[in-house]
């Protein structure tokens, strides 16, 4: 289960592990905990009509990858707090699905060289962090959830993906043109084609030289 912010987030951050876990016949689905209203760009100004495009486009990206259930929450774009009641909704639905491995942001990460990194996506994963531990494992915790028939649940792992400090890396470089593929199903984020894909290609070459490797690292925890 890939709990994230933003429509566009899963294939960003981790789109080669997706492809990859699909490929070994596990069942991945997206959570998403806004719709991505703000994402606007002069192609698109509007963030009300925004929402039903990367809605679209989420599921459209996601098909690609081979996941066929993506969910999304009420939260707006830019305003996600990790506040009791979105713990609340986080753990309904982590329960509701009752992954093995659940997926996520890492919340220590404020920013990088060059680069702030958005408060939703830090939200995010605090949000999910807090309701694994306790909520989703603990019947004391939201008790209306045994009445929706909604049992506690142990997830098994919890990966953080952009971590601040990794321990655990998959390389994914024969997944890297399906991830490219997701992402271009993102048109109103990615803008030009063409244009994308070179500085796609150049953040790679930045990273591992012409060895066409694409790795991706992460937080693991085993609980």
């Amino acid at each position: 289960m890939v709990i994230l912010a933003h429509p566009d987030d899963p294939e960003f951050f981790l789109g080669g592990t997706i492809a990859e876990w699909v490929k070994q016949g596990h069942e991945v689905s997206y959570l998403l905990l806004t719709m991505g209203q703000r994402g606007v760009s002069p192609q698109f100004p509007d963030p009300n009509n925004l929402e039903k495009v990367r809605e679209k486009e989420q599921r459209n990206a996601a098909a690609k990858l081979g996941v066929g259930k993506v969910d999304f929450l009420d939260y707006q774009d830019g305003y996600l707090v990790p506040d009791i009641e979105a713990r609340r909704k986080v753990t309904r639905e982590i329960r509701r699905t009752r992954p093995d491995i659940v997926a996520t942001f890492d919340p220590l990460l404020i920013y990088q060289t060059g680069l702030i990194n958005h408060p939703d996506h830090r939200a995010a994963g605090q949000i999910v962090i807090d309701a694994i531990f306790p909520a989703v494992g603990n019947s004391a915790f939201f008790p209306e959830f045994l009445d929706e028939g909604l049992p506690p649940h142990q997830v098994e792992e919890l990966w953080l993906s952009r971590p601040v400090e990794a321990n655990f890396e998959l390389d994914v470089s024969h997944n890297w043109q399906l991830r490219l593929d997701a992402l271009l199903e993102h048109v109103s984020q990615v803008g030009e084609p063409a244009a994308f894909l070179e500085q796609m290609e150049a953040r790679r070459r930045t990273r591992w030289g012409e060895e066409r490797r694409y790795v991706e690292s992460f937080r693991r925890l085993i609980l």
